[in-house]
């Protein structure tokens, strides 16, 4: 047989690959067949990647592509705080903020890596095992299935943190919420819950993770129960804010976190699909992604010229602030941003400093 991978011998370093036997409905191997495990491995800082970590992801989604055995493939990450917060703030304010060129050549990789899960020839599951946000929302929104953690969050952060959501949830987010849900997640950057997500269609499923000490699994208590508020507006799955949020974390605490229904999810939906014709499964995925990839290609290259230009005015302050600032305060001082705009202030160093958070 020929061997169709670019680099058959390569080791990963920044992120975890694996081939993992598909199980049946009995939850028994199936001789011969696997799931390829691709796992972003960065949870100190909540498996946001590096520039090599892209590197690795695009080339291991290229290998689960040739891969003969693969039915399905696990995009997902290491521990359970987080999915993908999306690119390395670090790395963003000590290297790209101010370099338009060089951010230009990352987002490169990064239109590659979105597009080698929308052309993966294996359908691609995303195991949501925790926070869904900015550019990991927008990885996770490339694959062709979500399954998620209860405790997991999903949405934006460019607008509040010097960017714009342009890898992918300007073109993709309306597809799954509509126009009016997809602007208001894009700008006020507010986070929905899994189980908000699931009810707006985002996600397929979602599943309990908190483990009491009885060993029973419950949901997550960081969420309402009420159908609506007090006007009337959408409430359940909305996260508890004061006094409720408190005993909430007290109940979380007192639990154990179990990711084994959520593996178990992943591994009956692998199944489900082993169990058609493969060709029919490829083409019906190429054809139902075309959707997505009609707002892709049209706008990821203007995109990303805009986004490395933008290194140099609000991301260049934007990223240095969440990567400087205390832990309570890391945005920007919009209010005073706005009034030295509106005076005609010039975008440098010294506005950047002015607008940065103090301590």
């Amino acid at each position: 047989m020929k061997n169709h991978h670019i680099f058959p011998d390569y080791k990963y370093k920044e992120i975890l690959v694996e081939k993992k036997p598909l199980l049946n409905d009995k939850g028994q191997p199936v001789e011969g067949l696997f799931n390829f495990w691709i796992s972003l491995n960065n949870p100190a800082q909540y498996n946001s990647y590096t520039t090599d970590a892209v590197k690795e992801v695009i080339m291991a989604f290229r290998e689960a592509s040739c891969d003969r055995s693969t039915v399905a493939v696990v995009f997902t990450a290491v521990g359970d705080k987080a999915f993908c917060t999306g690119g390395n703030t670090k790395e963003y304010a000590e290297y790209y903020a101010g370099n338009p060129p060089e951010y230009k050549q990352y987002m490169r990789l990064f239109n590659d890596m979105v597009t080698a899960i929308l052309l993966c020839d294996k359908p691609v599951i995303n195991r949501v095992n925790g926070m869904r946000v900015g550019g990991g929302q927008e990885i996770g929104m490339a694959c062709d299935f979500s399954i998620a953690a209860d405790t997991a969050r999903f949405g934006q952060a460019g607008p509040k943190h010097g960017s714009a959501p342009d890898g992918g949830s300007t073109d993709f987010l309306h597809l799954y919420v509509g126009v009016n849900r997809a602007i208001e997640s894009c700008t006020l950057c507010k986070h929905w819950s899994a189980v908000q997500a699931a009810n707006l269609g985002l996600i397929n499923k979602v599943v309990p993770v908190y483990k009491t000490k009885e060993g029973k699994f419950i949901r997550t208590p960081f969420v309402t129960s009420e159908m609506v508020d007090e006007w009337g507006n959408p409430s359940f799955g909305a996260f508890k804010t004061g006094t409720a949020m408190q005993e909430a974390k007290r109940v979380a605490e007192e639990c154990t976190v179990d990711l084994s229904l959520l593996d178990a999810e992943v591994s009956k939906m692998c199944f489900e699909l082993a169990m058609t014709m493969p060709d029919c499964l490829s083409k019906t995925l190429e054809s139902v992604r075309k959707k997505k990839l009609e707002h892709w290609q049209q706008n990821s290259e203007t995109n990303r010229s805009w986004l490395a230009l933008n290194m140099m005015t609000e991301a260049k302050a934007g990223f240095r602030a969440f990567n400087e600032g205390p832990k309570n305060n890391r945005e920007v001082d919009f209010l005073k941003l706005r009034r030295q705009l509106a005076d005609a202030h010039p975008w440098n160093d010294e506005l950047i400093a002015m607008v940065l958070p103090k301590g």
